[in-house]
C-alpha cells in the first residue's frame, strides 16, 4: 500500500465553524426571552404538586390526631435537596407549612431562584380547603 502523505483531507475551516457557532448564538439570544413564561410555567408546577401532596398528609395527619401540624418530619414531608444548596440539589421551591391549629393550616412554597432575572422569588399558598393561589408570581 501506498501512503499518500500530500493529500489534502477535506474539513471545515475554523473560521467557518467560529461563523456557526455566532449565527447559533444570536438564534439562541433571539429565541430566550420568549422561552423564559414557559420555562418559569413549567417550574412552577413543581410547587402546586408539593403543595396538593403536602395538603393530603395535612389531612391523612388530621384524620388520626384531629388537627393539623406545623411539623413536616411529623406529616412524613421530605423536601429534597434545594438547587441553591448545591450541585446535587433538584428542588427549585422550599416547603413549609406556616400556620396550623386544629381546623385550619396553610402551606406556602417559596422558590429559592429567580427564574426571569426580575428580583422577584414565586411564592404559591395553600390551605385545608386545596385552595391553591400565587401569592408572588415571577
Amino acid at each position: 500500500m501506498k501512503l499518500h502523505i500530500n493529500s489534502k483531507v477535506k474539513a471545515y475551516t475554523l473560521t467557518e465553524i467560529l461563523v456557526v457557532l455566532v449565527i447559533i448564538g444570536i438564534l439562541v439570544l433571539l429565541a430566550l426571552p420568549n422561552l423564559m413564561p414557559l420555562i418559569t410555567k413549567a417550574k412552577t408546577t413543581e410547587a402546586k404538586l408539593q403543595l396538593e401532596h403536602l395538603t393530603k398528609l395535612e389531612q391523612t395527619y388530621f384524620y388520626e390526631h384531629s388537627k393539623y401540624t406545623t411539623d413536616l418530619n411529623e406529616l412524613g414531608f421530605i423536601q429534597e435537596k434545594l438547587s441553591s444548596d448545591g450541585k446535587d440539589g433538584k428542588a427549585n421551591y422550599k416547603i413549609e407549612v406556616t400556620a396550623a391549629t386544629n381546623n385550619t393550616f396553610t402551606a406556602k412554597a417559596t422558590a429559592v431562584a429567580d427564574f426571569n432575572g426580575n428580583g422577584v422569588f414565586n411564592v404559591w399558598q395553600i390551605d385545608q380547603d386545596k385552595n391553591l393561589k400565587e401569592v408572588t408570581p415571577d
